[in-house]
């Protein structure tokens, strides 16, 4: 039987279609329960996790407005400026993980019950989490000609290795991206002192190596995934 050359093309696009719809349709849902938490209680605890997506989105929309320009990629003067702008933000989308945190720090108002800060937290984790590897994926996708045919590590591993690493400044040293223009010579004296005591900072760099392993196998895992459904 014989395909139509486009087919392939169309079904790809129907798919990136329905899953930015879906994708869409899963960040108004977040939104509105953080709405929803500020009418019912009066209090702004959570607006900050609407920012927080906003930040985890620049990323995913400069990686899928790249990839609409191959072009682009094959001008190195133009792209390497559009891939560092992308390697700064994108550690915004796995940051959101790290909001976990601030699930106990508001239960004890009381004013909306556990479950509800539960699935709202969890909503703005997934969210994040999936534009990172959405973000991540597109940009693997775009670099494919320069990579070596049959290790991905050696271009996923290093990534997850620096959102690890920009995880651990935005939630423990309390940087964001913005400060690699506005205050690079504290970040890099911080990160600095890092590097020279490691072994003073070994609980640091421990979590850093634990939070890069772990994204490295989620984002494997889902990549594999999503081949097997697509067969």
């Amino acid at each position: 039987m014989l395909t139509h050359p486009l087919s392939g093309l169309h079904a790809r696009s129907i798919i990136r279609s329905e899953i930015d719809r879906l994708l869409t349709l899963s960040v108004l849902f977040s939104i509105g329960m953080a709405v929803i938490r500020v009418m019912h209680t009066g209090k702004s605890n959570f607006l900050f996790m609407i920012w927080n997506l906003f930040l985890a989105y620049i990323p995913y929309a400069l990686t899928k407005w790249l990839s609409t320009r191959e072009s682009l990629s094959r001008k190195i003067p133009v792209f390497i400026p559009l891939f560092l702008t992308w390697l700064f933000f994108i550690p915004n989308t796995f940051y959101i993980i790290t909001d976990l945190f601030h699930l106990g720090d508001h239960y004890n108002d009381r004013l909306m019950p556990q479950w509800f800060d539960l699935a709202m937290i969890l909503s703005f984790v997934w969210n994040g989490f999936l534009l990172g590897v959405l973000s991540v994926r597109q940009m693997e996708k775009i670099l494919q000609p320069l990579l070596p045919a049959h290790n991905e590590l050696f271009f996923l591993y290093p990534i997850m290795w620096l959102n690890a690493l920009g995880v651990f400044t935005g939630r423990y040293l309390r940087y964001n991206s913005w400060d690699v223009l506005t205050n690079p010579f504290q970040l890099l004296i911080d990160i600095g002192d890092m590097l020279i005591h490691p072994l003073r900072y070994r609980g640091d760099w421990y979590m850093i190596f634990c939070y890069s392993i772990l994204m490295t196998l989620m984002y494997l895992m889902l990549k594999k995934i999503s081949k097997v459904f697509a067969q």
